[in-house]
């Protein structure tokens, strides 16, 4: 009977546990399946903004060959005119010398003069002709360039935050503070723990000083025609930065306001730009067209 119960009572253990796993599994699986759900969903997603991109950037790739040939166009006909104008010219010097040279009662010097006052006529009117299309060739220029700057302005709002630094190609807000050179310096000077904190208080504050239209630490060099304002060394704010913190932040200090000055000085904000990070300049449409596709195209072969 001891041996009995004893049986029994194991049996009821295993039981208990056997019931505990189960409902472990069940919970389980309950959350692979809504992993499973989410990462679906997320691929999904995915899948919709890299097809938007992609149709994005072939519109931005037809309107930019549609721009050159624009631009070709334009110097072709610019070529022209400055053509016509010299034959115009050297047609009314002929002229002038035949009228002065010339027999008036001489009937092939009336008839060449006639032929030359006929083929200055028309000259003239195809001049007329290349400057009207020169005109409206002008103005789709300035369209293209403005479908340009939109292009820019729509590639900059699907990039941001899908491409930054860590690209050789993306979207850099200019007149924003790297942080790197403030946690580097804030490394030398406090703890692991409290580097972090300091380093983004410190970047914070800059920050906003930049922000202050108040404070402009700016001087004109040049003459009157190349003009243009640079950062004054001299400020008292940056020599105090530059003293207590080094160069590296003063120079981080430096190039954003330089930044700032070029592309928001009125409303001392950051703005956002298509950036070439390797090379440290604004990166060109063609440019981030090319980094898209290539990266677009390496995705896919990843999945498939």
């Amino acid at each position: 009977m001891r041996k009995l119960q004893s049986w029994a009572k194991d049996l009821d253990k295993k039981e208990a546990l056997t019931e505990q796993e189960r409902q472990k599994l069940d919970e389980d699986k309950k959350k692979s399946d809504a992993m499973n759900k989410s990462l679906q969903l997320a691929s999904r997603e995915q899948k919709k903004a890299d097809e938007s991109v992609l149709r994005l950037v072939e519109e931005h790739k037809r309107q930019k060959e549609e721009a050159l040939n624009k631009i070709l166009h334009l110097e072709k006909q610019l070529d022209t005119k400055q053509t016509l104008e010299m034959e115009i010219q050297e047609l009314k010097g002929k002229l002038q010398v035949m009228k002065h040279l010339g027999d008036d009662d001489d009937e092939a010097v009336k008839e060449k003069m006639k032929e030359m006052n006929d083929e200055l006529e028309d000259k003239k009117a195809e001049l007329e002709g290349v400057e009207q299309m020169n005109s409206a060739l002008m103005t789709k220029e300035r369209q293209s360039n403005d479908e340009i700057q939109a292009a820019r302005k729509k590639l900059i709002a699907g990039l941001t935050g899908l491409l930054g630094a860590e690209t050789d190609i993306g979207v850099k807000r200019m007149g924003e503070l790297d942080e790197k050179p403030f946690l580097n310096v804030c490394k030398w000077r406090y703890s692991a723990n409290e580097a972090m904190v300091e380093a983004v208080t410190l970047c914070s504050t800059w920050q906003e000083k930049l922000k202050n239209p108040s404070w402009h630490p700016f001087k004109c060099e040049g003459t009157e025609d190349n003009a243009k304002e640079v950062v004054d060394e001299e400020d008292e704010q940056l020599k105090k930065l530059k003293g207590e913190w080094g160069e590296e932040v003063h120079n981080a200090v430096k190039t954003a306001l330089e930044e700032m000055n070029e592309y928001n000085g009125s409303g001392r904000y950051a703005t956002p730009e298509l950036w070439n990070f390797k090379e440290r300049r604004k990166a060109t449409l063609k440019e981030v067209i090319t980094f898209i596709s290539n990266d677009i195209k390496s995705l896919k072969r990843k999945r498939t």
